[in-house]
């Protein structure tokens, strides 16, 4: 159909449904497009249903939208306008690819139209087509050569595609075309000058930056930058002498600078022990209160000048009381002799102070406050707590709670030693009490609320943290507004662990969602930042988006999923109602009648909750629809409802799982669990090549890994006993698995694993599982592997006997008689005396929950293995 030209009267008309669509007035657009289509003339004009469409869609009329917009397209194909707002209305939907193909066929009728160019390049910065974005960048460039946003746009498309030099070169030209004063400040040409010295350091052009740098030094606004930039420029082109003093002048400004006292040793090519001990030594001086010069000999320094360096720096901080001095020696503890001269030196410390009130009772010094004794203990508590000897750690956090019960520092570390000991649910209770102590504190109410949900204690979680979050709406609501990711993880762990796997799944799920709202929101920051010549955190801001999903954020949410889909693979959710009346039919007449009182109440307890809900809902909707109102407008239509019921029934929870795992494989390949998890979904979905790339990667990454031994025995077996497998790709296969693995026999392969790794106790259990999983008659000798707790054996931990326990009771290590379960029990209490998992049972359901939200429990210091 030809396109319809209107007249000048609704020719102006359609121009003021342009201007109301900029300025977001869109019940106004929406009037003018009706005084144009009623007019039975142009009641088909293209570009009026086109916008009268984009309008509706950002009214989140969705579906109308597309009609009209479709309609407009049909009636006028050759017009730019329409297929442009074709595009806009897929990119609100985050269809980019489709809008890039409609800015496209508008440009085969329009090809210098500005707008359609810029929305063009955005979608190619966007998806990351830097070949089609340097393009795009250079028509707008030769369109409009006086806009600074031109010339940025396209040296930042070659610094993409990592032509370094051309951008710099780029840069320079507009560079040239700016006049400035070189007294005047101007924050933008000073971001552009440091933009173009990145662009120099990137291409390798050290010398060329470090003259860049000098010559325009007066004229960058950020002096620091500039004596960082100049120290790195002068290491790399190896002038000492100079970087030297660059040094020495950060240093001069901050003292407690890390990578200064680094650049420093650098520059003074230090070699020994001794040279580089002479840089901190000049610093004690000129510095007597700077902590980190005393803290970083101590990562090289050994022995007895350890020890002194050591003595120095724990008395400064145990005498004015630092609490965080533990977490500062913390990277030490991989080294047992500095461990050893750590332990011994604060041990004499308390020792000391609980005599003559000094560090050494040869010191002449003036005598420490009552307070460094109880720093002293405070780090014993962390130091004992951190190698394992949770005993002795409560001994020192009792006594220091004793003479300072105020001090809401002692109840975290009580909290923790108890985590660390597996007592997950005391941690909670003291985690509380420390929160009591404080209640205006936001990070004791989030630590709190992180135990409670470690503990299972959901609805307590979300009432503590209901104290900080937005009045009118809920905690859970309002913390996913803010994209409070710790919470959601802790969450979707905590109903994981009481399997309800779909609200775990809508956790997971939500935290999803975040991630892609980030990727979106970049969108902003692409004509922002050129605007306002932040272009060197612009350039980060794109690097982090590429590798977005590697934060341990997305990894723990989409483990989780992961496990759970394949859960529900192995054990789709039955109907309850069948299972329950199974269940009532094996009870007497008392029973039943007292269970279905017990339901009557959960019922009416429920039915009161889901009203409470109902009405804070519809409080919340009024609110939401006010808001609508006064803003008169709402972009884009409502997402989809998570729904855990659907989620937990999904259709092909295999097909879910790989959805998680994609962006794992593509950018967490470092992680053996990625390849290992991967090889689970394989396994199921029987692709045998994608289970060999799994296992072959996995092995490269850690050969030894417990999981991975049972990832291979599970596939030789499988291949071995596959005869409906394709005969070339059993070939290829077996071929493969020789070459890497050298053994393709699971039996003889299980037995050689477990000859090499016979001292530790998780290889010991992966070798026993598999051995039950090749020949079931074996669990006798299986049990006796995995339950052995002899002291020379390593990699024993609460974690890992409470695995171990677990497997005897589901049968993982074969049908094992209560008697054993019960025996490994009761050695496993004994060496972890606090642990939930190992305790009498008794014990284990003596933890309660109030109705006031604290955690109450039976107090185990009373227990006779920790006096």
């Amino acid at each position: 159909m030809p396109s319809i030209t209107l007249p000048p009267k609704e020719n102006a008309l359609f121009k003021r449904i342009l201007r109301c669509y900029e300025h977001k007035q869109y019940r106004n657009g929406l009037k003018f497009c009706k005084q144009i289509l009623s007019n039975p003339k142009y009641a088909e004009h293209g570009e009026t249903l086109a916008m009268k469409g984009l309008t509706l869609n950002c009214l989140g009329r969705k579906e109308e939208a597309y009609d009209l917009v479709r309609r407009g397209l049909r009636n006028d194909l050759k017009s730019h306008v329409c297929w442009h707002v074709y595009g806009l209305l897929q990119r609100s939907d985050k269809k980019y690819d489709e809008a890039i193909k409609c800015y496209r066929n508008a440009l085969k009728w329009d090809k210098d139209n500005l707008q359609i160019l810029r929305d063009l390049s955005l979608l190619q910065i966007q998806m990351r087509d830097l070949e089609g974005y340097r393009e795009t960048r250079y028509q707008l460039l030769q369109l409009r050569p006086a806009q600074r946003a031109s010339w940025i746009g396209y040296a930042i498309a070659y610094h993409l595609l990592e032509d370094y030099e051309m951008a710099a070169k780029i840069v320079e030209e507009f560079r040239k075309t700016q006049q400035t004063s070189p007294d005047k400040v101007d924050y933008e040409y000073s971001e552009l000058l440091l933009y173009q010295n990145q662009l120099l350091r990137e291409a390798g052009l050290f010398k060329k930056a470090l003259d860049h740098l000098t010559n325009y030094e007066k004229q960058i606004c950020d002096k620091l930058a500039v004596e960082e930039m100049r120290g790195e420029l002068l290491l790399r082109l190896d002038r000492a002498g100079e970087a030297t003093e660059v040094y020495h002048r950060l240093l001069e400004r901050n003292p407690e600078n890390w990578s200064y006292y680094q650049g420093l040793e650098k520059a003074l090519k230090t070699k020994s022990a001794e040279e580089r001990q002479k840089i901190y030594e000049d610093a004690w001086v000129k510095y007597p209160k700077g902590l980190v010069p005393r803290r970083l000999p101590l990562s090289f320094l050994t022995g007895e000048k350890f020890r002194e360096c050591l003595d120095r720096y724990l008395r400064i901080n145990l005498s004015k009381g630092c609490p965080p001095v533990f977490t500062t020696l913390k990277s030490l503890y991989p080294h047992k002799d500095k461990v050893a001269i750590i332990e011994e030196l604060v041990l004499g410390y308390e020792k000391s102070l609980r005599t003559c009130r000094m560090f050494n009772q040869n010191d002449d010094g003036k005598t420490e406050p009552p307070t460094s004794l109880l720093w002293v203990q405070y780090f014993l508590a962390q130091h004992f707590n951190h190698i394992r000897k949770q005993t002795l750690a409560l001994e020192y956090i009792n006594a220091a709670i004793e003479s300072t019960p105020t001090l809401i520092e002692l109840f975290l570390i009580k909290a923790k030693i108890y985590k660390h000991s597996g007592n997950i649910r005391e941690a909670a209770r003291w985690m509380d009490e420390a929160q009591g102590l404080d209640t205006a504190d936001r990070f004791i109410n989030s630590k709190c609320a992180k135990y409670l949900l470690k503990a299972g204690l959901i609805k307590e979680a979300e009432e503590m943290c209901s104290k900080f979050t937005r009045e009118g709406t809920s905690a859970v609501e309002n913390l996913n507004e803010m994209q409070c990711m710790w919470f959601q993880t802790e969450c979707a762990l905590a109903y994981k662990s009481l399997n309800k796997y779909g609200e775990a799944l809508k956790k997971c799920h939500e935290i999803e969602r975040h991630f892609v709202e980030i990727t979106d929101d970049q969108f902003d920051f692409h004509t922002y930042c050129m605007r306002k010549m932040t272009l060197r955190s612009y350039v980060d801001l794109l690097k982090l988006e590429d590798v977005l999903r590697v934060h341990p954020f997305y990894f723990k949410a989409a483990r989780t999923a992961i496990e759970i889909y394949l859960s529900l693979h192995d054990n789709p959710l039955s109907d309850d109602n069948k299972e329950s009346q199974a269940d009532n039919a094996n009870l007497t007449d008392k029973e039943l009648k007292k269970l279905r009182n017990k339901q009557r109440r959960a019922q009416k307890k429920a039915q009161l909750e889901e009203e409470k809900k109902n009405a804070e809902k519809e409080k919340q909707l009024k609110n939401q629809k006010k808001k609508k109102e006064e803003d008169e407008e709402e972009i884009g239509g409502p997402k989809e409802e998570l729904v855990p019921d659907k989620l937990a029934k999904v259709e092909n929870p295999l097909e879910e799982a790989v959805k998680f795992l994609t962006p794992l494989k593509n950018l967490v390949k470092n992680k053996i669990d990625t390849h290992l998890l991967a090889f689970e979904i394989y396994l199921r979905k029987e692709k045998s090549l994608l289970m060999l790339q799994s296992v072959k990667r996995a092995h490269s990454l850690d050969p030894d890994h417990p999981w991975l031994h049972q990832c291979l025995v599970r596939f030789f077996k499988g291949v071995s006993d596959n005869k409906d497998m394709p005969e070339a790709v059993q070939t290829v296969l077996k071929q493969e698995i020789t070459k890497h693995f050298g053994e393709s026999d699971p039996k003889t392969f299980n037995q050689n694993f477990l000859s090499k790794h016979v001292i530790s106790i998780p290889h010991r259990v992966a070798a026993a599982k598999m051995m039950v999983y090749l020949d079931p008659s074996a669990e006798g000798k299986a049990a006796e592997l995995a339950t052995s707790l002899n002291e020379s054996l390593t990699g024993r931990t609460v974690q890992m006997c409470t695995e171990v326990l677990q497997a005897l009771r589901d049968n993982g290590l074969g049908s094992q008689p209560e008697k054993i379960i019960e025996s490994y029990r009761a050695s496993c209490y004994g060496l972890y005396p606090y642990a939930l998992a190992f305790m009498p049972p008794g014990y284990q359901d003596n933890s309660v929950v109030t109705t006031n939200g604290d955690v109450s429990s039976c107090d185990h210091e009373d227990m006779p293995n920790e006096m």
